[in-house]
């Protein structure tokens, strides 16, 4: 008996090391930057290094946007009809033009084929279209995607939205923010990004589109109208951009891209022969071998950089261009480093808007840590006080329980890198409640075992016996609850979920297996008759 009671005895010490580690040191890679948090902060410092806090309790931004999903329809649709040119021309059928309406970035017309011809349109629509619906409108053939394929698209313009958002900001180095799709809204997008200290810097990195492409020129104009007398079906019109030699000029260029931003392998900020900030990417192989082949055969041409559908650099070919292009201009150090960010994390499928951008102050935060943890110490010594009253000696059991409770839990939080928001501390405070709950559950069944006439260590035995089934019960349906709150919530509800759920599981620890250790250390000091304090 005293061997086992000496291998439980060990395995609480080491338990409540272990998560004591966890409290002020957090995970093994956070350990460095834990220890110098310590030294300038003492213990205080260690716990904000090791626990992150979410928004509500360390102050940011918050933001909602809106993905304009109409614009990667746009492009999908702008892509096939490049496609419908090249076939056509390859399969020499005539035709007057291939545009879209302007309400309708979905919908493609062919216009001007010729009656004889009309089946072959169809018949490569149909072999290489199968996305699309083929009609007719009067003498034009009409080519709409479907609506199936159009939900898809959306979704997806989203999703990589998210995703290339998340890798700008983790580039940037936000700790802990909350990248998802907004419920509340069709193509909405949340974003919470604690501690931010320039919030307009991070907000333009967000929202920069950073559709780059390298396409061909083939002049530089004063004027719009000058620019699209010039212009043909395969050529655009595009305006300068910040930074170019001419920003208010207008230039012609082809339609169709000879790299773009997909093709991107890696960016990073440089210096030019004049030590001025300047922007280099690396190509992919294949748009290497793409870029190449169209600079040897351009020799004497121009080319122009586009980002954003506006021309950033337009310049001769002097020489074939393999896989490595630089943009020079007027950045400032940051400017520049900042487009390498957005290039490497790659273009956003279509562009955003800003729904919602709330700052959260830190002032806020602060006293919302400060309430909570009020919150939590008074209810902790209402709870001390009150199981020391009515329990007695073994009220000092449930109390040592609940602290180890409480050290397992904010230890789970610093391993885990979990993020702690005000609804995550009342799911604290609500732990605490349910650990009283079983303590008070177990001590009733021993107190009525007493009143039976058993022995304290029979009642002590039959009293957990008994109340563990109850415990289970109460404890896999509130964490059942909890599960279901962390799939179906989001942002802070998920952190309530989180330390309630866990905190359930440490409580069926401390409440079933510490306090049980703590009545056998007890009862094996009792001298035979002695009544239990309970």
């Amino acid at each position: 008996m005293k061997k086992n009671l000496g291998i439980k005895t060990a395995i609480i010490i080491v338990t409540l090391l272990v998560f004591t580690l966890g409290i002020f040191y957090g995970r093994p890679s956070n350990w460095g930057r834990a220890q110098e948090a310590i030294k300038k902060d003492g213990l205080k410092g260690g716990i904000l290094s090791s626990i992150s806090l979410g928004l509500d309790l360390k102050g940011g931004t918050h933001l909602i946007l809106q993905v304009m999903v109409q614009e990667a329809v746009n492009a999908e649709t702008e892509k096939t009809i490049q496609l419908l040119q090249d076939e056509l021309r390859a399969k020499n059928v005539a035709y007057a033009e291939i545009s879209k309406p302007v309400d309708r970035p979905e919908q493609i017309l062919v216009k001007g084929v010729p009656s004889d011809q009309v089946g072959t349109v169809r018949e490569l629509a149909g072999e290489q279209l199968t996305d699309y619906v083929l009609g007719s409108q009067g003498s034009d053939i009409t080519i709409t995607l479907k609506p199936s394929t159009i939900r898809e698209i959306e979704t997806k313009a989203v999703s990589q939205s998210i995703e290339t958002i998340r890798s700008r900001v983790d580039t940037l180095g936000v700790a802990e923010p909350v990248i998802q799709e907004h419920g509340l809204g069709e193509h909405q997008i949340l974003v919470q990004l604690p501690g931010v200290d320039d919030p307009a810097r991070v907000k333009d990195i967000i929202q920069s589109t950073a559709m780059l492409e390298i396409k061909q020129s083939y002049g530089e104009y004063a004027t719009e109208q000058e620019a699209l007398s010039n212009s043909g079906p395969d050529k655009m019109v595009l305006k300068g951009g910040p930074g170019s030699r001419n920003p208010s000029g207008f230039y012609v260029v082809s339609r169709r891209s000879v790299v773009g931003g997909r093709d991107i392998r890696d960016a990073s900020m440089q210096r030019d022969e004049n030590g001025r900030p300047a922007v280099t990417f690396n190509l992919t192989r294949d748009a290497g071998s793409r870029f190449a082949a169209f600079t040897g055969a351009n020799v004497g041409n121009f080319l122009a950089i586009v980002l954003d559908n506006k021309v950033r650099e337009a310049a001769s070919i002097q020489e074939q261009i393999r896989d490595q292009v630089r943009i020079t201009g007027s950045f400032t150090e940051e400017a520049a480093r900042d487009l390498a960010l957005v290039l490497r994390s790659g273009a956003l499928p279509a562009s955003i808007r800003y729904l919602e951008d709330r700052p959260v102050s830190a002032s806020l935060g602060a006293d919302s840590v400060r309430q909570g943890v009020t919150a939590a110490v008074v209810g902790l010594i209402a709870v001390v006080v009150f199981m020391f009253i009515y329990y007695r000696g073994s009220g000092l059991n449930a109390n040592l329980a609940l602290l180890l409770n409480l050290i397992i839990l904010l230890g789970f939080l610093g391993f885990s890198g979990a993020t702690l928001t005000l609804p995550g501390i009342a799911g604290v405070i609500l732990t605490i409640g349910m650990g009283v709950d079983s303590n008070v559950l177990i001590f009733e069944r021993i107190r009525e075992e007493l009143r039976a006439g058993k022995m304290p260590g029979t009642a002590v035995e039959q009293g957990f016996s008994r109340a563990w089934l109850t415990i289970i019960d109460t404890h896999v349906t509130t964490i059942v609850s909890a599960l279901i709150l962390f799939i179906f919530g989001s942002g802070p509800v998920r952190g309530f979920a989180v330390t309630l759920a866990f905190g359930l599981l440490a409580n069926l620890f401390t409440a079933v297996f510490v306090s049980r250790v703590i009545f056998d250390f007890i009862l094996n000091r009792h001298q035979r008759g002695e009544p239990l304090s309970i």
